[in-house]
């Protein structure tokens, strides 16, 4: 009985300690990734100046590379460079007519995150993000018309840099990381003012799925 409650004993030890060690060796939030991702944006757009607009939101693509830094175990940077479409979708009535038209802009988001980690499987991010717009997209539908025209904007008045806050968390499970996201234009879209685009303000969620080598 005695030699039974020993061997007991002795693997019940051995089995915790394995557990400790393979808890140990599975933390790896002291360890540099670079990841790929990809997912979608639901965003939309609010009025910068307060005047009445009502938009619907939008489905977009989302997706790019990120680099995981850290300065410990808790605390990290994370920068990352994502092609990202935002936008917007609105509708109406004019001269009796109804109509709809949906906005897609196409950009370059390049997020500086600061990167908490409270425990091994979770990273609270928050911080700037510097974004790019390379396209507009619009399209128009009313009554039996329809049109849709895309610019590069090489001679539009309209703000091709933007910076926004960003905020968000990252699931992290082995190699595989579940992220989103929630992020505000600080500034409008309009250069001057004398542009005729809407001086509305980019809004929008993210969800993405990566993986982490």
């Amino acid at each position: 009985m005695k030699k039974a409650i020993i061997m007991i004993a002795l693997v019940t030890l051995s089995v915790t300690n394995s557990m400790a060690q393979e808890s140990t060796t599975t933390d790896n939030r002291d360890k540099l990734f670079f990841g790929v991702k990809a997912g979608v944006n639901y965003s939309n757009v609010y009025d910068s100046e307060g005047e009445d607009f009502v938009a619907d939101g939008k489905l977009g693509l989302a997706g790019g590379v990120f680099v995981s830094i850290p300065l410990g175990k808790f605390i990290g940077v994370q920068p990352e460079v994502l092609f990202s479409q935002k936008g917007f979708k609105s509708s109406g009535t004019f001269l009796g007519t109804d109509y709809e038209t949906t906005r897609t802009t196409d950009y370059i988001d390049i997020p500086l995150f600061l990167a908490i980690k409270p425990v091994e499987y979770v990273t609270l991010l928050f911080g700037p993000q510097y974004s790019y717009l390379l396209k507009q997209k619009d399209e128009f539908t009313g009554g039996s018309l329809s049109s849709t025209q895309e610019e590069e904007f090489s001679n539009d008045n309209i703000r091709k840099n933007t910076f926004s806050l960003i905020g968000g968390v990252d699931l992290n499970i082995k190699n595989l990381v579940f992220g989103v996201r929630g992020g505000w234009d600080l500034k409008n879209n309009n250069g001057d003012g004398t542009s005729t685009t809407p001086r509305y303000k980019n809004m929008w969620y993210q969800a993405t799925v990566g993986y982490r080598f």
